[in-house]
């Protein structure tokens, strides 16, 4: 019973192994050809399903009894075999698909309103631009007028004794002042403005930056984003060439598990001619019995009698052709080259393979 188990352990984990792969397979391309075929979702889970069993039946079939079995239904099984792996290939294939889609749908989404936000932001750095060189302007304005000084005029005076004298004018004055403070007026309503457009473009930049690291999709195709900036290959290029990938080792890896998992098994639980399992056969008990009367072969006597055939009497060799080697191994049975050049197939388990 030990021996049983500790033989059956790692077919055992190539069965668990291939069972997972497949259950696998078959979620994805099930969930994929419903997505296909929204219109009757329940329906095709079922069909798909069915499927997805029938494909490993017909695999453990084909192992099991590729010798036995009629050419033109082994013939079928096979074409359906690989038939339903282009099945399952394609409903993996919308699957993994779908989902890309998905997530870069919400990537085009969060592109675009960064973009409009740019846009936006642009608008607000030129508004900014314009109110800085407004405001430059107005103080090189107040800075001319602050330069401006009193002039010295002559005015009539009868009682100077030329008739003239000299004065200062203050209307330059009085007029570079009030220009001063007109100028003054419009700075502060242009710092204002340049203000409020200056903290609208710092909001602005704080949304583009929040979309652009605390998006979902910087985390799922960011990957992919690097590699298509890297090879200047377009994303859905790559992300296709990927999903090929998947799926041409995704399903025929699950066939290829469950056809080791019945050759593991088979080798595992082989039996000799005797109905026994060869790691259960005990070794010779008759090794180690002592033989008390025990001769050497070479002192025994033996007389010799050597008798003459009659005239008619025909000789045949009644010796069987002896199998020499096994020229080529099947799932179940093997050709094997005799000693007079015949073939025949022998089963695998025979004791003639196992002692050749």
């Amino acid at each position: 019973m030990i021996n049983r188990i500790k033989r059956n352990i790692f077919p055992s984990i190539i069965a668990l192994s291939a069972i997972s792969v497949s259950a696998s397979a078959a979620f994805y391309s099930v969930s994929g050809l419903s997505k296909l075929f929204a219109g009757a979702t329940f329906e095709v889970i079922i069909m798909a399903g069915s499927l997805e069993v029938a494909k490993l039946v017909i695999a453990s079939l084909l192992y099991q009894y590729w010798d036995t079995i009629n050419k033109l239904l082994r013939g079928y099984l096979t074409i359906a075999a690989i038939i339903l792996v282009l099945i399952t290939s394609m409903g993996i294939y919308g699957f993994l698909s779908a989902a890309y889609q998905e997530t870069y749908q919400k990537l085009i989404v969060n592109e675009n309103q960064i973009e409009f936000l740019e846009n936006k932001a642009k608008f607000y750095e030129d508004d900014v631009t314009r109110y800085d060189q407004e405001l430059e302007r107005i103080s090189n304005n107040i800075s001319t007028l602050s330069n401006a000084k009193a002039t010295s005029i002559q005015v009539r005076d009868t009682a100077s004794s030329t008739g003239f004298r000299q004065t200062v004018s203050t209307a330059e004055l009085r007029l570079s002042q009030q220009r001063i403070d007109i100028e003054e007026q419009n700075r502060k309503e242009v710092n204002a403005k340049r203000t409020v457009a200056a903290d609208s473009l710092q909001t602005i930049k704080l949304d583009i930056l929040s979309l652009q690291n605390n998006a979902d999709t910087v985390g799922e195709l960011g990957p992919l984003q690097y590699l298509s900036g890297l090879t200047g290959t377009p994303m859905d290029k790559i992300i296709n060439i990927l999903l090929l990938v998947i799926i041409f080792v995704f399903d025929p890896l699950a066939i290829s598990l469950v056809v080791a998992a019945n050759f593991a098994f088979d080798i595992a639980n082989r039996k000799n001619l005797y109905d026994e399992y060869e790691d259960e056969v005990e070794e010779d008990l008759w090794d180690d019995v002592p033989w008390e009367d025990e001769e050497d072969l070479n002192d025994i006597e033996v007389e010799e009698e050597i008798v003459e055939p009659e005239d008619d009497f025909i000789v045949v060799d009644d010796e069987e052709p002896q199998p020499v080697k096994v020229i080529q191994k099947g799932p179940n049975t093997h050709r094997v080259l005799y000693s007079d050049g015949t073939e025949k197939k022998i089963d695998k388990n025979s004791d003639i393979i196992r002692y050749l």
